[in-house]
C-alpha cells in the first residue's frame, strides 16, 4: 500500500516544491494551510487599488490546484494568540515568533496525522533560508518540540540532515530528495523549471505581516495602550489597514488612503468614532481610544481634512459620528503637514 503524507501548504514556492517530489515516489499527499489572521497575501490585495494589476486568489488554494491534491485550510486564530504573546523562543527581527511558529504548525500537522491515519510530515523548509526557524541548528528543535521528531520530513534539504523515518524504512528514496542551502532561490527556480511550475508565489518568501517592521510597530502600541498583549482578529485586521496616527496618548486615527481602504473602514462605523469628510472628496477616519472631548475632537478632524482633497482650504468641513448615532458636522483648517509630527505616524 502507498504511503500517505500531509504537506503543510504556505501558497509559496518551497512547499509547492517539496510536496512535489513526495508526490513523484508515489506517496499520497494532502495538504494543510493554518489561517493565523497574520497572513499577508488576499486582504490588503483585495481592497487596496495599487494592488489591483495583482492575482486575487488564495495561493496555497491555487498550489494545491497545480498539485492535483486536496487541501484542508484550518483556522487556528484563537489559539495561535498564544504563540504571538508568550513566544517560548523569543521573537525575530520584529515581532515574528518564526521558531515557536514552526513548531506550533507542525504539531498541529502531527494531530492531523495521527487523527487521520496519515504516515508522515512535509514541510518546505531550507537550511539556512530563514535567520531564526530554519537554521541546522533550530531543524532538530522544531522537529523535537513539535513531538513530530523523525516523522517530520524536509525534502528540499533531506541531504543534509539525519535520515528521517520515512527514509529510513524505505518509504522515500533519499537519493532523489535535494540538498539545497542558503537564502539563494535559484536552485528553486531551477526545479520549478523542471516540474513545469511557470506561475508562482512569494519567491523570496513573506507571508507574514508578523515579519514586517512597521505592521510590528503598530501591534507594540496596540498593546502598550491597552496596556494588555491581548488582541482580538478585527484588531490585527485593521492594522493592516490605512495611515496610523497617534497624536496623543488618548486616541488614534486610522485613515483610508484610498478608496478601497474607505470602504472597509467604513464597515466599522458602529464599533469607533469616525469622522468623514463633507465639503471635499476625502477619507474615512476611525478613532480608536477615549471618547474625545473638545479639543481632541478638532485635532482629529484637523489632521483628517489634511489627507482631503481640501488640504489647502481655509476650512473643511466633516461629519463626526459617535458609533454610529450622534452625529454632528465639525468645521476645521486642515493641519499643515509638517505640523504632523513624526512621532505620530506610525505607519
Amino acid at each position: 500500500m502507498s504511503k500517505k503524507a500531509v504537506a503543510l501548504i504556505s501558497g509559496g514556492l518551497d512547499s509547492m516544491l517539496a510536496a512535489r517530489l513526495i508526490q513523484q515516489q508515489g506517496v499520497q499527499v494532502e495538504g494543510i494551510n493554518f489561517y493565523t489572521g497574520f497572513c499577508v497575501e488576499g486582504h490588503t490585495h483585495a481592497i487596496r487599488k495599487q494592488d489591483r494589476n495583482k492575482n486575487k486568489r488564495n495561493n496555497a488554494l491555487w498550489v494545491a490546484e497545480q498539485l492535483g491534491i486536496k487541501l484542508q485550510i484550518i483556522d487556528i486564530v484563537e489559539e495561535y494568540k498564544d504563540v504571538v504573546i508568550n513566544p517560548k523562543h523569543g521573537y525575530g527581527a520584529n515581532l515574528n515568533p518564526c521558531l515557536d511558529c514552526k513548531i506550533f504548525m507542525v504539531g498541529k500537522a502531527l494531530e492531523w496525522i495521527k487523527d487521520f491515519e496519515y504516515d508522515f510530515i512535509i514541510t518546505g523548509e531550507v537550511i539556512g533560508q530563514r535567520p531564526m526557524s530554519q537554521r541546522k541548528a533550530t531543524m532538530p528543535v522544531v522537529a523535537r518540540e513539535s513531538g513530530a521528531d523523525d516523522l517530520l520530513l524536509r525534502p528540499l534539504c533531506a541531504k543534509n540532515l539525519a535520515p528521517t523515518l520515512p527514509e529510513r524504512e524505505g518509504w522515500i528514496d533519499r537519493e532523489k530528495l535535494m540538498s539545497i542551502t542558503g537564502r539563494s532561490r535559484k536552485p528553486q527556480m531551477a526545479l520549478a523549471k523542471e516540474f513545469g511550475f511557470v506561475d508562482y508565489a512569494q519567491p523570496a518568501g513573506g507571508c507574514c505581516f508578523l515579519t514586517d517592521k512597521s505592521y510590528s510597530v503598530k501591534l507594540q502600541d496596540l498593546w502598550n495602550h491597552r496596556g494588555t498583549r491581548k488582541y482580538e482578529l478585527d484588531d490585527i485586521m485593521l492594522l493592516k489597514v490605512g495611515r496610523h496616527i497617534r497624536p496623543n496618548q488618548a486616541f488614534k486615527l486610522i485613515i483610508a488612503r484610498e478608496e478601497g481602504e474607505t470602504n472597509f473602514l467604513s464597515g466599522y462605523q458602529r464599533e469607533f468614532q469616525t469622522i468623514k469628510t463633507v465639503s471635499h472628496a476625502g477619507p474615512i477616519a476611525l478613532v480608536e481610544g477615549e471618547q474625545l472631548d473638545a479639543q481632541q475632537l478638532e485635532l482629529a478632524c484637523a489632521i483628517t481634512a489634511r489627507f482631503s482633497q481640501g488640504r489647502d482650504a481655509d476650512s473643511v468641513e466633516l461629519l463626526f459620528s459617535d458609533h454610529g448615532q450622534n452625529t454632528q458636522s465639525i468645521h476645521v483648517k486642515p493641519m499643515p503637514a509638517e505640523q504632523i509630527k513624526a512621532d505620530w505616524v506610525l505607519a
